[in-house]
């Protein structure tokens, strides 16, 4: 079998995205401590930013699910790492969001002392999906996780959501501003994705990106 992602053509990638995405993706395991998450085994892609960021609409729209990833206008609604299978090729894991969020501070604590540990300790993590509110920009917090992130070597990508809701002066704006900050990040895909799961914006850029994580392992 040829492991050299550089020799799949474009056609090639984005037909395997296409089947890869628009497979079965079912809810398999729901954890609220390292204790109880499922045996490390196919690969897995985390989705992590803040309270309201827009990870479970995304989720969904990766998927071509309404409801699968559960979506809530409450910050704070996700309070555990929720496992997907995605037609048994990889796992999408949905996270508690960071930032604000309408619980206790104690809980709040709890479930991100969780995703940390998640994000620094699980062997099948492919990479890391950073998501960003396109109106609001890198806050602190997210700065807080990328450098969290840059010291375990855990390969993270900007992926900017809610990109209806911008210009495409806005986007380029950022990204040129983010292409600044890469060298402070060694740990940071060289590729950000503007998206909107609204408008469908991005969303087959991301299933590229992604399945090529997998893509090697399963071209005849």
């Amino acid at each position: 079998m040829n492991n050299n992602i550089n020799n799949y053509s474009e056609d090639q990638t984005q037909e395997f995205s296409r089947k890869l995405f628009a497979g079965e993706c079912q809810f398999f395991a729901a954890s609220t401590n390292l204790e109880n998450l499922p045996p490390p085994g196919l690969p897995e892609i985390g989705f992590a930013g803040r309270s309201n960021v827009g990870k479970s609409s995304l989720i969904n729209a990766l998927t071509g699910r309404k409801t699968l990833a559960r979506i809530s206008r409450t910050p704070g609604r996700t309070q555990q790492l929720n496992f997907f299978n995605l037609n048994g090729y990889m796992v999408l894991v949905d996270m508690p969001g960071y930032g604000f969020a309408r619980v206790s501070k104690t809980r709040v604590r709890s479930w991100t002392n969780l995703m940390h540990d998640y994000l620094k300790g699980r062997p099948t993590l492919q990479r890391l999906c950073l998501l960003i509110d396109s109106r609001h920009g890198i806050k602190a917090s997210d700065k807080e996780l990328m450098n969290e992130l840059d010291d375990a070597a855990v390969v993270y990508q900007i992926i900017l959501t809610k990109a209806d809701k911008v210009s495409v002066k806005d986007i380029t704006e950022f990204s040129r501003g983010f292409e600044l900050m890469r060298k402070k990040h060694p740990a940071s895909h060289p590729e950000i994705i503007a998206t909107s799961a609204r408008k469908d914006k991005g969303i087959a850029e991301l299933r590229s990106s992604l399945s090529l994580l997998v893509a090697p392992y399963h071209f005849r």
